[in-house]
């Protein structure tokens, strides 16, 4: 039997909530950093993200600069970095460099091109698949799945987009031994950026 997926909460922005969603356990807490995002984190007191000692932070970025990474993952303390735009491999092991671990998103539809990430193999810790929209992520709706049987690598790989109560169960069991981690958003909201904790305990509390 295949390892069980972590969990990755995502889109996290209020100090009240982040304590919250911190107690039901989730091995990654993702934080928004893209001013466009309804989830943005805006000026968020780091000491909010202080007590964070049993997941890994991680910040999410849409193409931004070198240095606004490597000042906001200081300033915060991240342990992860996803990107989230259209990142270079070269960026991604600059990136790299800063002594995070890197996440690199990409957004599937059926005629996905999967041999393009082929060069950011060496670069990145893992691949994050999302579901293709003109947004970057966030969207609520899910990808056929069914289209990573078509994914030819061994890296491990966060799967997103659209899961929710409906659809948890079979994202968690979905067979394939390279899933590493389920990552949920807004299906798990009260508004946006704000968690529901009953709905994350129901589902959480039942794996």
């Amino acid at each position: 039997m295949s390892k069980q997926p972590v969990i990755k909460i995502c889109g996290l922005k209020d100090p009240t909530n982040i304590r919250e969603v911190a107690l039901v356990n989730p091995q990654y807490m993702g934080f928004i950093f893209y001013p466009s995002s309804a989830r943005f984190v805006g000026e968020l007191d780091p000491e909010s993200l202080v007590d964070l000692k049993n997941t890994k932070k991680t910040a999410v970025f849409v193409d931004a600069s070198l240095k606004s990474i490597s000042g906001i993952v200081n300033k915060y303390q991240f342990d992860a970095v996803q990107l989230h735009g259209n990142e270079s491999p070269e960026f991604c092991m600059q990136v790299k460099s800063i002594g995070v671990e890197v996440i690199k998103a990409f957004g599937l539809n059926s005629d996905f091109d999967f041999t393009q990430l082929e060069a950011y193999l060496d670069v990145v810790d893992y691949f994050l698949f999302d579901t293709k929209t003109e947004r970057y992520g966030g969207s609520g709706k899910s990808f056929n799945w069914e289209v990573l049987q078509k994914y030819p690598y061994q890296k491990k790989y966060f799967l997103s987009g659209g899961i929710g109560m409906e659809n948890f169960k079979e994202a968690y069991t979905f067979e394939d031994e390279r899933l590493y981690a389920i990552d949920i958003n807004s299906r798990f909201e009260l508004s946006p950026g704000i968690k529901n904790i009953k709905l994350l305990e129901q589902v959480l509390n039942n794996i």
